[in-house]
C-alpha cells in the first residue's frame, strides 16, 4: 500500500533494526552533551509498540502504533490457520507492549490470547492483553474515526472530500477487517493517550503517517496485483442452485495449479499464494520435492501418494464433534480411512530418500499411535442382523403381522415383539436400554482413547497438506513443461530465458516465448512500445507471473529462470473499478501508481501498462514522464520497472534522461501491404507508430471511418489544419436544399393569412446561410 510519513527529528529504529558500528576515535563530549545523549538513549529504550488485532472467518487483520516514529503500521486482511501462526510470527517480530482486541472473539483467538497473557516465572515479559467492547470495532464508526483524525501529514487546506481521497490512496478501505482494526487502535490510543499522558486533554496522540507492514522474508503484493495478474479469479457458479452463494475458481494461476486431492492441501496452496516468500531455504526445499516427483522413475509413486491424499478428510471437525459427543457413524468411517491413509503415506515415505526433509518428517512424525487409533476403531465396527422393509409395506397397516406386535420403524428396519420376546422381557427385563447404555459406554471409551492421542493427528494434517501441494505442483509442472528456477541473493531482479505466460499459452494455439533481463544497475527502466494488440500487456503479466511462481516455490514456464532478491511486486495494468469506492477510474489508476512510488525499493518489481490514458493526453504524458524521472533520479536505488506505453512522444520529445538506466524495447511487427503482421517477439528499438487503424479494422469499424481517422491523424501529426470531408459537405448541402424546396412546395399562395416576408426571414434566409 502507499504510505506517507512526516520526517521526525531523528531516525527511528524498528524492532528488528540494527545499528552499524565503526572503529572511529570517540570525540570528547561536554557534560551537557553527554546528558542529552543519555536522555535520547532513555527515550529510545522507552519506545513502545501497541498492536490491535482482529480475527474473523479465517482472516486476520492487524495494525500497530510505534511510539519511536509515531507511525501506524497495518497489515491488510490475510488468511491464517486456526492455530494463528501468522499472528504468532507478528508478535515474535514486533514484540508489542500491549495487544488490543474485541471482547467478542472466536474461541481460538480467546485461547491464544489467554496463553499470551499468562506470564510464567523465568519467561520474558508478555504483552498486556486489552479487551475493548465490540461496538468500538464497528465498521462505520471505525471509518469515521479514521477520516476525522487529526493528522499532521495532511495539509489543513484540504477539504473533507480531498482528505478522503488522500487517505484512500494509503489505506485499503475495501479491507473491512483492517478498517475495524485501525478504528479499534485509534480508540485505544485516544483512551490511553499514548505519549501525551501529561499533556493537555486537547492534545491528541501524534500520528505522523500510515505504512503497510510486511513480515520479514514475505513479498509485498497487494490485491490489485493479484487481480490483474489473474492469480485468483472467483466466478459465479454455473448451477442455478448456487448463484446466490456459490463461487468457483475461474481461469487463474491458482485454478490451473490446484490439483490438490484434500481440502487441507488446497487451503495450504492458497496460503502459499497469499504469502510469497524470500526465504531461499524454504523455496529450495519445496523445489527439491517437486523435482523428485518429476523424475520418470518416480511417476508411479507420485500417483499412488496422490490417491492416498483423497482420503485425508476434515479431522479437526470430527474431533470437535467427539468433544461434544455428537459423533456419527460416518465420522468414524472417515477417521478410519484418514488414519489408514496416513499410515500408507508414512510407509511410502520411509522407502523414499531421507535426504529430502519432507519425507524424513513424515516418516518420523507419523507415529505408531496412528495404527493404535485405527485398530481401536476397527474393533468397535462389527456386523448387525436386521430385517429390511419390503417394498409392499407402504402404509402403516402393512406392518401388521399375525402373532407379532409391531413396535417401531427405524432406518427402514421393522421391529416386532413376539410371545418369546415377552417371556425374555419378563425373565431378563428389557435389554434395549442396557444394550444402548453399553454401546454409549463403549463409544465414550473409544472417544476418550482417540482424543487422548489426537495430538498426533495435527502434524499428520500439516505434513499431508504440504505433500499434497507439492504433488499438485509437480503434476502441473510435468503436464505444462515447467522448469526449475534458480535463486541468487546477489542478483537484484530476474533473468528469464524464453518465458511463457502460464495462462495465455493454454488459450492460444501457438505462443511465442520471450526473454527478460533486469539484473544489475543497467536497464532498470524498460520502456516498451509497439502497436496495439502486439503483446505488450501479456509480456508484462508474464514477467510478473513467472516471478510470483518462483517466489511460492513452484516450477516456472520458461527454459531457464534466475530469480534474485525481490521484496515486492507492484502493478498498474487494469483499473479495478468499484462503485463502493467512490473513486473515478483515473483516481484508481493514480492510487495504484502512488503505492509503487511510495513503497517500491531497489529490490521491487514494478509493472505499468498504459498509465496516463485516463486524462488529457498532455497531462497523462507529463504524469508518466514525471513518475519515471522520479525513479531514475534514484540512480542505483531505482526499482526494476517495466513500462508499456503508446505515448510515442515520451521518446520522440526525449522526456526521459539518456543513460544506462533506460532501456527501450518494442514488439516486432512487419507491414505486408495494408496488413500488419505481428511476430509477438520482443526486440530492442522504438515503435514508429501505434497502428491503431489496423486494430480498429480488426474490431469491425467501417472502412470510411478508419480512412477518415487516418487522414485526421496525419494532419494532426504534421500540424496542418483539419478540413471537413467534401463529400460529406455536399451530401449535407443537397439534403438541406431538398428540405427548403419541400417547404416551398408546401406553401399555399392562395391563403390570405400567408406572410411571405415572415417566411423568408424565418425559413429561407437561415437555411441559405447554412447551405452556402
Amino acid at each position: 500500500m502507499a504510505s506517507f510519513r512526516a520526517t521526525p527529528g531523528r531516525t527511528p529504529q524498528g524492532p528488528g533494526s540494527r545499528s552499524a558500528s565503526a572503529s572511529f576515535p570517540s570525540p570528547v563530549l561536554e557534560p551537557g552533551e553527554i546528558r542529552e545523549i543519555q536522555e535520547e538513549d532513555e527515550e529510545e529504550e522507552s519506545a513502545e509498540i501497541h498492536l490491535c488485532v482482529l480475527w474473523n472467518s479465517g482472516y486476520l487483520a492487524m495494525a500497530y502504533y510505534d511510539t519511536s516514529d509515531s507511525i501506524i503500521h497495518f497489515m491488510p486482511d490475510a488468511p491464517d490457520h486456526d492455530s494463528l501462526k501468522l499472528l504468532q510470527r507478528v508478535l515474535d517480530e514486533i514484540n508489542p507492549q500491549s495487544v488490543v482486541t474485541s471482547a467478542k472473539q472466536d474461541e481460538n483467538m480467546t485461547r491464544f490470547l489467554g496463553k499470551l497473557a499468562f506470564e510464567e516465572q523465568g519467561e520474558p515479559k508478555r504483552p498486556e492483553v486489552v479487551y475493548l467492547p465490540s461496538v468500538d470495532f464497528g465498521l462505520e464508526i471505525s471509518k469515521q474515526r479514521l477520516l476525522s483524525g487529526n493528522y499532521s501529514f495532511i495539509p489543513e487546506s484540504m477539504t473533507a472530500t480531498e482528505k478522503i481521497l488522500f487517505l484512500s490512496s494509503i489505506i485499503p478501505f475495501d479491507c473491512f477487517l483492517l478498517v475495524r482494526a485501525l478504528g479499534g487502535l485509534l480508540k485505544f490510543l485516544g483512551r490511553r493517550r499514548i505519549g501525551v499522558e501529561l499533556e493537555d486533554y486537547n492534545v491528541s496522540v501524534p500520528i505522523l503517517g500510515f505504512k503497510k507492514f510486511v513480515l520479514t522474508h514475505l513479498v509485498n503484493i497487494d490485491q490489485d496485483t493479484y487481480s490483474v495478474l489473474q492469480i485468483f479469479k472467483s466466478e459465479s457458479h454455473p448451477s442455478v442452485y448456487k448463484v446466490a452463494s456459490g463461487l468457483k475458481e475461474g481461469l487463474s494461476l491458482f485454478g490451473i495449479l490446484n490439483r490438490c486431492r484434500c481440502k487441507w492441501g488446497e487451503k495450504l496452496l492458497r496460503l502459499w499464494f497469499t504469502r510469497p516468500t524470500q526465504d531461499l531455504g524454504e523455496l529450495s526445499s519445496r523445489l527439491d520435492v517437486i523435482q523428485f516427483f518429476l523424475l520418470p522413475q518416480n511417476l508411479d509413486m507420485a500417483q499412488m501418494l496422490h490417491r492416498l491424499m483423497s482420503h485425508i478428510k476434515n479431522v479437526p471437525l470430527i474431533l470437535k464433534r467427539m468433544k461434544l459427543s455428537h459423533t456419527k457413524v460416518n465420522d468414524w468411517q472417515v477417521l478410519y480411512k484418514t488414519v489408514y491413509s496416513a499410515l500408507g503415506l508414512r510407509d511410502a515415505c520411509r522407502s523414499l530418500p531421507q535426504t529430502i526433509q519432507l519425507f524424513r518428517d513424515i516418516a518420523q512424525e507419523f507415529s505408531d499411535d496412528l495404527y493404535h487409533i485405527a485398530s481401536l476403531i476397527g474393533k468397535v465396527i462389527g456386523f448387525l442382523l436386521s430385517i429390511p422393509r419390503l417394498p409392499s409395506m407402504a402404509e402403516a397397516s402393512d406392518f401388521e403381522i399375525e402373532g407379532l406386535d409391531f413396535m417401531f420403524l427405524s432406518e427402514e428396519k421393522l421391529h416386532y415383539r413376539s410371545a418369546r420376546t415377552k417371556e425374555l422381557d419378563a425373565l431378563l427385563g428389557d435389554l434395549h436400554c442396557e444394550i444402548r447404555d453399553q454401546e454409549t459406554l463403549l463409544m465414550h471409551q473409544l472417544q476418550c482413547q482417540v482424543l487422548a492421542r489426537a495430538a498426533v493427528l495435527t502434524p499428520v494434517l500439516d505434513l499431508a497438506a504440504r505433500l499434497d501441494v507439492l504433488l499438485a505442483l509437480s503434476s502441473a509442472a510435468r503436464d505444462y513443461g515447467y522448469s526449475r528456477p534458480r535463486y541468487s541473493s546477489q542478483l537484484h531482479g530476474v533473468r528469464i530465458q524464453k518465458g511463457r505466460h502460464p495462462l495465455m499459452e493454454l488459450c492460444s494455439r501457438t505462443f511465442v516465448p520471450n526473454s527478460t533481463e533486469c539484473g544489475g544497475d543497467k536497464g532498470r527502466v524498460k520502456v516498451i512500445t509497439g502497436p496495439n494488440s502486439s503483446g505488450k500487456s501479456i509480456y508484462l503479466k508474464q514477467v510478473g507471473l513467472i516471478t510470483f511462481m518462483a517466489l511460492v516455490g513452484s516450477f516456472v514456464p520458461a527454459e531457464e529462470a534466475e530469480i534474485g532478491t525481490v521484496d515486492a511486486i507492484f502493478t498498474r495494468i487494469h483499473s479495478c473499478e468499484s462503485i463502493s469506492l467512490g473513486l473515478s477510474t483515473f483516481m484508481i489508476d493514480l492510487n495504484q501508481v502512488a503505492k509503487a512510488v511510495n513503497n517500491a525499493t531497489e529490490q521491487s518489481l514494478v509493472l505499468i501498462d498504459e498509465f496516463g490514458k485516463g486524462t488529457n493526453t498532455v497531462d497523462g504524458l507529463a504524469l508518466l514522464a514525471a513518475v519515471l524521472r522520479h525513479w531514475l533520479a534514484l540512480g542505483p536505488m531505482c526499482p526494476h520497472i517495466f513500462v508499456a506505453t503508446n505515448f510515442l512522444s515520451l521518446v520522440q520529445l526525449q522526456l526521459l534522461p539518456q543513460g544506462p538506466l533506460v532501456h527501450y524495447l518494442t514488439m516486432e511487427t512487419c507491414e505486408d501491404g495494408d496488413d500488419l503482421v505481428f511476430f509477438y517477439q520482443l526486440c530492442e528499438g522504438i515503435a514508429n507508430a501505434s497502428h491503431a487503424s489496423h486494430t480498429a479494422a480488426q474490431a469491425g469499424l467501417p472502412d470510411k471511418l478508419i480512412a477518415r481517422a487516418k487522414e485526421v491523424s496525419d494532419l494532426v501529426r504534421t500540424g496542418k489544419p483539419i478540413q471537413p470531408v467534401k463529400e460529406l459537405l455536399k451530401e449535407n448541402q443537397m439534403e438541406k436544399c431538398q428540405q427548403l424546396v419541400d417547404k416551398f412546395l408546401e406553401l399555399d399562395l392562395e391563403d390570405p393569412s400567408l406572410d411571405l416576408d415572415i417566411f423568408m426571414r424565418q425559413e429561407v434566409l437561415p437555411a441559405a446561410t447554412t447551405i452556402l
